[in-house]
């Protein structure tokens, strides 16, 4: 059995800066760590292992500049077996699409993967799209918001996705796609002989060539979609309050929406 954890590292701030030509985060000079979520995909990675036993490794995957390797050797302290990084710079600038895209790759370059896990979202982006992503370039099932592996083996799994009225109970073959809340587990703590393997190890860097990419799919110029702008909302000011019973201020309410609705 092998799973694949994919993590991101984030600024650890929420001061950060724009890059005035690019509009994509400035990333130097700036402290980072784990994407919050994806210590629970750690976490979680790590206790399918011990639940499947002898035989079963983890492979923690994350694309980013050199530095990232200070995540992925953290992800290796808390138990995951291998890792790789992936960081080219052609691939700066990939919107969710490309990094999917190349993250994919990656994957299919690993051979047989059974279970891919990866947090619900990035604190940097908030978009939960590269998970997903990724299953389609992969062409496999994906659950979202997985909160419980209820039921797992070599062949399927049995899952609660969390939902905004409750939980669904979802099936679903393997290889598949999770990302999960932060309800599913508690993330461990590294362990001193998890550090000094991370310490040790070394760690393969694979960059747009290893991987075969096609260069129209990676970096800023394979990316599909571009941030055009950056900017901060004006404030807002003024407002109305309507006071009264509720007869009263809904006919006031309805002569404000009527007179705007001649004015326009």
């Amino acid at each position: 059995m092998h799973i694949v954890v994919l993590i991101k590292q984030v600024p650890e701030t929420t001061d950060v800066k724009i890059d005035p030509v690019t509009n994509t985060l400035k990333r130097e000079g700036v402290k980072s760590i784990i994407n919050p979520f994806d210590m629970y995909a750690i976490e979680e990675s790590v206790r399918l292992k011990e639940r499947f036993g002898e035989g079963c490794k983890v492979t923690v995957i994350t694309m980013g500049p050199p530095q990232a390797m200070e995540a992925l050797r953290e992800a290796v302290s808390m138990g995951c077996d291998e890792a790789v990084l992936l960081s080219d710079r052609k691939f700066a600038g990939s919107d969710t699409w490309a990094t999917s895209y190349t993250i994919s790759q990656a994957i299919k370059k690993l051979g047989v993967v059974n279970i891919i896990v990866c947090g619900k979202q990035a604190s940097d982006g908030d978009t939960a799209q590269v998970g997903p992503g990724v299953s389609t370039h992969l062409d496999i099932p994906q659950v979202t918001y997985v909160k419980k592996i209820e039921e797992i083996t070599k062949e399927h799994a049995k899952v609660e996705r969390m939902t905004e009225e409750g939980y669904d109970i979802v099936v679903t073959p393997l290889p598949a796609l999770f990302t999960v809340v932060k309800e599913i587990n508690e993330p461990r703590l590294p362990s001193l002989k998890g550090k000094m393997k991370a310490k040790k190890m070394e760690i393969p860097v694979w960059n747009a060539e290893t991987l075969a990419c096609d260069s129209a799919k990676i970096g800023l110029d394979g990316s599909p979609t571009r941030v055009m702008k950056v900017f901060t909302p004006p404030q807002r000011t003024g407002g109305q309050i309507l006071k009264g019973e509720a007869d009263e201020t809904a006919k006031q309410l309805a002569d404000l929406l009527r007179d705007i609705a001649i004015a326009h």
